[in-house]
């Protein structure tokens, strides 16, 4: 039996996972590595140590395993995505630390690139927003002494973390399709990068990577890692990569990701379909030289970072688990609402003004109102893109696939499904991102074939909606209020 290992580098932590052939894990290791806030509104990784955190858990899955690189068949890579790196060519050395998708900073490319707002949404799908990659890599040319000169030299190399991952790996500058449409310089319309978005940003072109697929061979594993002449045969940012682990194939098949930031992906088939809800137009994925394959999504910055933030900022919770405990010692959150704006709202707001806020606590309010609360809130934020999305697609959803970490809480998704009052249904494995990149893998392959795929997912349980129509609509006026007083904080 051949084996597929998946390699998916998240926003905290690095994991690696080897499934059989027919989807089943075998053996996982995981790895969080550092976050650094040199300042508010800056979030920073350490490329190099996202690097070695890969190898570290690459190891460790085979120890676990007990099996060599030569037992694996093929490699699937998902990664965070928008996360910016720019590193010498010739070196391969970072020349800064790594953008993350959550940094706010280079608003003043945002306020420069407005005036052409409408242009930039019809060629790559995206709002202007510090979100995205192009904003970034902007920031770092004009703020690195010496960058500037240096990328238009040809000495430099950027990439998104998918980028960066393969270059080490494999030598190759390449990065999928998804993951280029997340830059603000891609052309969603023909998948290739766009001279006009380089124009108007002033980006040189030579610093990009070549546009890939993301289910076909994007380069073979260098001679001198544990996984030597492997081929990596599946690419997906990781929210394409969990609406792929999903099977979300169809037009109307939809998924939301509660991890780091919560997400939600609906398939729109070969159509790109504009959203006027606040929801952005973006590639769902591409097999080898088949027709773009579209999605409207649905991001929100802070979900399950909300728990690492009451663990490690305010020491509510000694361990992430705890927070369910804690949470479900009470009722309800005692009145208490938590906006946990702090990067702005995304979608479908789009308010780089909002900040961090918590309303309605009184003398009676303890850290499990607290702790429920911000549970609480993901489920408001996921409500708010799903009345965009269905507002944009003009019918109900019959269903929403769930996976991500906070997804294995089962309070938390009996509240989310009567919130939303829809079904919401869980999958046997709920590191979605993971199994999408190797389902990618495995096809990309032939290890099967894409219609193969649909056959190996599993459902654990499906959540309906329980709550009276007044409760919810209450519930959901006073969380809208209490995002009116998240507002016009950073001006």
């Amino acid at each position: 039996m051949g084996y597929v290992l998946s390699l998916d580098e998240g926003t905290t932590s690095t994991r690696a996972v080897i499934f059989t052939e027919d989807g089943r894990t075998v053996a996982q290791s995981s790895q969080e590595f550092t976050q650094h806030f040199p300042r508010g509104g800056w979030v920073e990784h350490d490329p190099l140590e996202i690097w070695r955190t890969s190898r570290q858990v690459i190891g460790s899955a085979l120890g676990k395993a007990q099996l060599t690189g030569a037992d694996i068949a093929c490699v699937g890579v998902t990664n965070q995505r928008e996360t910016t790196v720019v590193w010498d060519a010739s070196t391969g050395r970072p020349i800064y630390p790594a953008i993350v998708w959550q940094d706010t900073r280079g608003s003043e490319y945002v306020e420069q690139l407005s005036e052409n707002a409408d242009d930039i949404a019809a060629i790559t799908g995206l709002p202007v927003n510090t979100y995205f990659s192009a904003i970034k890599l902007m920031w770092i040319l004009d703020h690195v002494e010496g960058a500037r000169a240096r990328a238009e030299k040809g000495e430099l190399r950027f990439g998104t973390i998918d980028a960066w991952l393969l270059f080490n790996l494999t030598g190759e500058h390449v990065t999928d399709v998804t993951n280029a449409s997340r830059t603000m310089l891609m052309d969603i319309r023909t998948g290739q990068w766009s001279q006009h978005m380089l124009d108007l940003t002033g980006i040189p072109e030579h610093l990009l990577p070549r546009i890939c697929p993301s289910v076909g061979e994007l380069g073979t594993v260098r001679s001198n890692q544990l996984l030597s002449g492997t081929a990596v045969t599946g690419v997906l940012g990781d929210q394409q990569s969990a609406a792929f682990g999903q099977v979300c194939f169809s037009p109307g098949d939809t998924k939301v990701t509660f991890g780091t930031g919560c997400f939600l992906l609906t398939n729109t088939g070969t159509e790109i379909v504009r959203s006027n809800h606040g929801l952005v137009s973006t590639v769902a994925y591409q097999i080898a030289d088949g027709p773009l394959q579209y999605a409207l999504e649905g991001s929100i910055a802070v979900a399950g970072s909300l728990v690492q933030w009451l663990r490690d900022n305010l020491g509510v919770i000694s361990s992430s688990e705890q927070v369910e405990t804690l949470a479900a010692s009470v009722e309800d959150s005692g009145g208490v609402f938590f906006v946990p704006a702090f990067a702005g709202l995304f979608a479908p707001r789009w308010r780089p003004d909002a900040r961090g806020t918590i309303v309605g606590m009184t003398g009676f309010t303890t850290a499990a109102h607290i702790a429920r609360a911000a549970l609480d809130s993901t489920a408001f934020q996921a409500a708010e893109v799903v009345d965009a999305l269905v507002s944009d697609v003009g019918t109900d959803l019959r269903a929403i696939r769930v996976d991500g970490g906070m997804s294995v809480n089962d309070a938390f998704l009996q509240f989310q499904s009567d919130i939303l009052s829809t079904p919401v249904v869980r999958p046997k494995e709920t590191e979605s991102t993971a199994v999408g990149a190797s389902f990618a893998a495995g096809v990309g392959a032939g290890l099967y074939s894409h219609g193969d795929v649909a056959s190996l997912w599993r459902k654990d349980r499906e959540f309906v909606p329980h709550m009276d129509s007044r409760t919810r609509e209450h519930l959901r006026a006073r969380w809208n209020e209490a995002v009116e007083r998240s507002l016009n904080w950073e001006h």
